[in-house]
């Protein structure tokens, strides 16, 4: 069984002997794509999909998430996996807001992107409502194959962002529009 190997590329640059010269917005986007912390704010059974994600088998490692942070303030990007209760929707918002800039959100199945099966009064209808998503993985639960692609794509997202994208009108006025100052 052939396995292809993708092996990240540097930055466009002008090199010669013992230099490399590149664009600074190209280097920090290389290393904050290689480097995301993902904070799992789990809840059900997509957050065992997750757990299988860290895993041996699966190995988010591989894509420089190794080391999934339980604090906010050293997360850059929030895994919300699973049913979000409304009750529970002003502490999604909360760790969303301690993260530091710039900051990935990833809804992770059903129930964190449209609240899933469950068309109740007390089921959030997706995490889109308090908080701006970035990428939506879609299934239930997704498989962990699924929830890769969605980290590969926070990468990209990462690896192309400007540095001066989150100082514009356009990113502050998404952040107005969900009450986020």
């Amino acid at each position: 069984m052939a396995t292809d190997i993708k092996i990240v590329e540097g930055p466009a640059s002008y090199e010669g002997p013992g230099f490399q010269a590149t664009s600074f917005d190209k280097l920090i986007g290389l290393a904050r794509a290689n480097s995301l912390w993902p904070l799992p704010f789990a809840t059900s059974c997509c957050g065992i999909e997750f757990m299988s994600t860290m895993a041996s088998h699966y190995d988010l490692a591989r894509f420089g998430s190794e080391r999934p942070s339980f604090s906010p303030r050293q997360a850059d990007m929030l895994l919300v996996a699973g049913t979000i209760a409304k009750k529970m929707g002003p502490i999604v918002k909360q760790v969303y807001l301690q993260m530091a800039e710039p900051r990935w959100v990833i809804a992770i199945g059903a129930c964190a992107s449209s609240g899933g099966i469950f068309d109740t009064y007390s089921v959030l209808q997706g995490i889109d409502r308090i908080i701006p998503v970035d990428v939506y993985v879609p299934g239930c639960p997704p498989r962990p194959e699924q929830i890769l692609d969605g980290v590969m794509q926070v990468q990209e997202l990462a690896k192309n962002e400007s540095l001066r994208r989150r100082n514009t009108e356009e990113y502050t006025k998404l952040l107005n529009s969900y009450s986020i100052e």
